[in-house]
């Protein structure tokens, strides 16, 4: 595997970054996580901007320009002669000092790792996932917004070690309020008489790249797209429930906290986006080669 680090191509047992960088000390900085299939990097335009809407937010100053960072990351998949996988773009604030001020850090680094990536073995998304509902609440935007997807995912872990510890494929966040924000690495969505539901943006969960490619073919379908304060009972008694994210794309959920959802298997209307969504992926995107 060969790893960009500050435009230097290094074998995976040459990447490495200084232990005074301040991604690692502090979760100081900025990623994406992006998908290429068949030879073309899926909705690159979308994530690209992301990053610099994180990195802005954060007052982080991005070393490459638009075309450099483009030209980069798909050099980087090119010296690993992939044609499907899964891209880590990661910009950490650089090397500082042991304290906290980033204005001491002379330069942010650019990492990019491109592999293959299965996030979920292939009989979930035949079968469905189990989900719980965890105790961790989503961190309010006050705090830090969620649209900014920085280094520090401590509050999405924590989570996940609910999901896993429960024996669930997921695990289902709620904010300070009790309303549904996302799940912990992914979006929700839920089908109920016809209509298709998702939290607000508002509501705490990140504006993913997946969430808005589902917009788009509900919008094909002539399916409304409403975007309601939800709990858990909007889960709870849905027709059809699934979650969407780059690294699962979409993948059905039968059950939340042990209530069946629908008749508790993935349902037609999941199956018809989940078609669509692949049939897009394998034609569209920036080309690699």
């Amino acid at each position: 595997m060969k790893i960009y680090i500050d435009g230097a191509y290094l074998p995976e047992s040459e990447a490495k970054i200084s232990v005074f960088d301040h991604g690692l000390l502090y979760g100081d900085g900025v990623f994406e996580g992006i998908r290429f299939y068949n030879g073309r990097v899926f909705h690159l335009e979308g994530h690209l901007d992301r990053l610099w809407d994180s990195a802005r937010a954060i007052c982080l100053t991005i070393p490459l320009s638009r075309e450099e960072m483009t030209a980069a990351l798909l050099d980087t998949v090119r010296q690993n002669e992939l044609r499907d996988g899964y891209i880590r773009l990661i910009v950490t604030r650089g090397i500082g000092n042991l304290g906290l001020n980033p204005y001491n850090c002379k330069r942010a680094s650019v990492i990019i790792i491109a592999a293959s990536i299965a996030l979920y073995p292939e009989e979930l998304y035949q079968r469905g996932l189990d989900v719980i509902t965890c105790g961790t609440r989503r961190m309010s935007p006050a705090a830090l917004s969620p649209q900014v997807k920085s280094l520090n995912y401590l509050n999405n872990v924590l989570a996940k070690i609910e999901a896993i510890q429960a024996g669930a494929g997921e695990g289902l966040m709620l904010n300070d309020q009790g309303y549904v924000a996302e799940c912990t690495g992914d979006n929700i969505f839920v089908f109920k008489n016809g209509d298709l539901f998702t939290p607000p943006i508002s509501a705490g969960g990140l504006r993913g790249i997946t969430r808005a490619v589902v917009f788009e073919i509900a919008k094909e379908f002539g399916i409304i797209v409403r975007e309601p304060e939800m709990t858990r009972y909007d889960i709870y008694t849905a027709d059809e429930c699934f979650l969407t994210g780059t690294a699962a794309e979409i993948i059905p959920v039968i059950s939340l906290d042990k209530r069946l959802i629908g008749a508790g298997k993935p349902g037609p209307e999941t199956a018809r986006f989940i078609a669509r969504f692949h049939e897009l992926t394998q034609a569209s995107g920036t080309p690699i080669y």
